[in-house]
């Protein structure tokens, strides 16, 4: 496994939430992490359908525009109930004509749920594939995940995307509902970085 030797590290996302909880765990090893935007990078067509997949197209292309190692994360949400969706189209479910709405997402994902007739608890995890990229081709890939199951009304104000209708297996919170510094403890993200520090960090 390759280990990442660099001072400064691309992440391949325009999600400053994201970016923000990718700086706050690799803030311990001193590592000048700089985001997609500040780099005036275009997101990529992500065109597969697994989360590996996506994570490569954008992690790729970051570092081949660039010359700089990038980071990439593709994670979303697993409902057993529906099948595993919205998974790999967990962000596509928010996307409207003035940009991402997870309110709407959520709502979305509970009316599926309702429809499905399946009954509570209604399991499920959140999934994160990181693909740490270097500009001449080479990668490493990652993947975490966390269960737990839907709630719903949906609960909490910290966090992003589906945190305030998902509860972690063992604890009585949403996601939504605890401090960043919890969450990044114990989410898919966490897991994921945990394998990807040990690899090429450690």
């Amino acid at each position: 496994m390759r280990k990442f030797t660099d001072d400064r590290l691309l992440v391949a996302t325009h999600n400053a939430g994201k970016l923000d909880e990718i700086r706050a765990l690799l803030a311990p090893y001193g590592v000048d992490v700089v985001g997609a935007a500040a780099m005036g990078l275009q997101e990529p067509a992500e065109t597969e359908t697994s989360f590996v997949g996506n994570a490569r197209i954008k992690a790729h292309a970051a570092a081949q525009a660039t010359g700089l190692p990038a980071l990439s994360d593709d994670s979303g949400i697993a409902i057993d109930a529906l099948d595993g969706a919205p998974g790999v189209y967990t962000a596509d479910w928010a996307e409207t004509e003035t940009g991402r709405d997870f309110g709407k997402a959520m709502s979305r994902a509970h009316e599926a749920l309702l429809a499905s007739k399946e009954p509570q608890p209604w399991t499920a995890r959140f999934c994160c594939t990181l693909v740490l990229a270097w500009p001449d081709g080479h990668d490493e890939v990652f993947e975490g995940t966390v269960e737990g199951w839907v709630v719903w009304p949906i609960r909490g104000a910290e966090g992003h995307g589906y945190d305030p209708m998902f509860q972690p297996l063992g604890h009585d919170l949403t996601f939504a509902e605890m401090s960043p510094a919890k969450k990044n403890r114990i989410s898919h993200r966490a897991d994921a970085f945990g394998k990807l520090v040990a690899g090429c960090f450690g």
